[in-house]
């Protein structure tokens, strides 16, 4: 213990009692602690730098450059050894500065070895714990070092910032002017023009219960208990995502409705033979030859993407929530259904036992177990292999769950991703 540790902690027990005794008792003796020296030094925790070794103020300097100058309210995520905080501060107009800690072990280390009075005293800053907050702020600094040091109590707000991080190069291959965009729009144009508006469907199952089948490895256990729900005169509508369907037939499973948006999804996901009286909801993305074989109805549906825009105006359709993923539409349509009450099958967002899809082995649907390199916290609070892309996908789907309180979620599995806002099925969930 430095002699930095009293004074630190005594700004925060004046300012902020309740955080002061959780950093207390944070287990800085678990973190492996280097000095990391060049031009400059710095810290490594767990072999991450925590700042530039050559020139932390420089650093500092080029990331609050990134911050707008004139607003009042600026939130930094991660702590680090305080050179972001100190260097914000310096503007005059700054009203508020909300710090808020992605690692509290990695803090209450920092408390012992540097002096962060300079910041913590200042009165227009805010301190807490990420993860109080179910949702990130803008305008905001995420530290680099602390996204990859986040711990668990504070990964949700962490995906959230990653996933934000992303967007812009996320969305760089949904450009309305690529051609392959442009050509595939138009080969799909004429069965959006002769095919249902997914808006019909709107309203149809009022107050009803909605299965949301999609293709985690959480799936499989439930295959049984499906098929015998599935035979019963009264049960809940089944809706199930493109790349559940084959696994859902060759267990005897016959959808109500199959929703696909994704222009890689092909006949050998979607075979045609037996289809009638099945729904399909598509966006106009999909395969023209998917759609030209399908034998059951067919409901065009939009999201908000600019890809539709044109679309929108020249056939107006339904429009459904998409955050990324299969999941999101399909979810959207049991709400806009009516759904009062919507259980999740194989909803997982990572990969529970090793496996990356129920029914498809590793690598057909793209992503491969041999590269997940993240994690996200299970049902029973345990780190479990992802991927980032499923974070971001989790992160939409509990924002629209937030979005819809009027709605019942369930989940019927713990193997899978923690889902904000969904309680597990107390029946169904294993």
């Amino acid at each position: 213990m430095s002699e930095f540790f009293e004074p630190n902690v005594a700004v925060i027990q004046r300012r902020w009692p309740a955080l002061a005794e959780r950093l207390l008792v944070e287990e800085t003796h678990l973190l492996e602690v280097d000095l990391t020296e060049g031009l400059g030094s710095t810290l490594s925790i767990n072999g991450i730098q925590l700042t530039s070794r050559h020139d932390r103020t420089r650093e500092a300097g080029l990331q609050a450059g990134s911050l707008p100058i004139d607003c009042q309210v600026l939130h930094v995520y991660g702590t680090g050894l305080g050179d972001l905080q100190l260097e914000l501060l310096r503007r005059v107009g700054l009203e508020r500065l909300c710090v808020h800690i992605l690692n509290g072990a990695v803090f209450a280390l920092v408390l012992q070895l540097l002096d962060q009075q300079p910041w913590l005293s200042d009165p227009r800053v805010e301190l807490r714990y990420a993860g109080d907050l179910p949702e990130i702020h803008l305008p905001y600094f995420a530290l680099p070092s602390e996204l990859v040091l986040a711990d668990d109590f504070n990964a949700k707000i962490r995906d959230r910032l990653i996933s934000e991080t992303h967007l812009t190069f996320n969305n760089r291959e949904f450009d309305p002017q690529a051609p392959q965009i442009v050509e595939r729009l138009q080969a799909s144009l004429k069965w959006v023009q002769s095919d249902g508006d997914v808006a019909e469907l709107f309203g149809k199952r009022q107050g009803q219960e909605v299965f949301v089948i999609a293709t985690g490895p959480s799936l499989e256990p439930h295959f049984e208990a499906l098929h015998v729900l599935r035979n019963q005169v009264e049960r809940p509508l089944f809706i199930c995502v493109d790349t559940a369907y084959r696994p859902l037939l060759r267990h005897g499973i016959r959808p109500d409705i199959v929703v696909s948006i994704d222009q890689r999804i092909s006949t050998s996901h979607l075979p045609p033979e037996g289809t009638s009286g099945i729904s399909l909801v598509y966006m106009p993305m999909v395969d023209p030859q998917v759609l030209g074989a399908w034998q059951g109805e067919k409901y065009a549906a939009y999201s908000a993407s600019p890809m539709y825009q044109s679309l929108r105006i020249q056939l107006p359709r339904g429009e459904l929530h998409y955050g990324g993923s299969v999941i999101h539409p399909a979810v959207d349509l049991a709400v806009k259904m009516g759904a009062a009450q919507i259980t999740l099958f194989g909803a997982d967002f990572a990969f529970p036992g090793d496996k990356t899809h129920a029914g498809w082995g590793d690598g057909e649907l793209g992503p491969q177990l041999g590269a997940a390199r993240h994690w996200v916290l299970d049902g029973h609070g345990q780190r479990i292999k992802t991927q980032l892309n499923f974070r971001s996908y989790l992160c939409e789907l509990e924002r629209f769950i937030t979005g819809h309180p009027h709605v019942r979620f369930y989940n019927s599995s713990r193997a899978g991703a923690m889902i904000a806002g969904v309680v597990f099925h107390p029946e169904l969930a294993v």
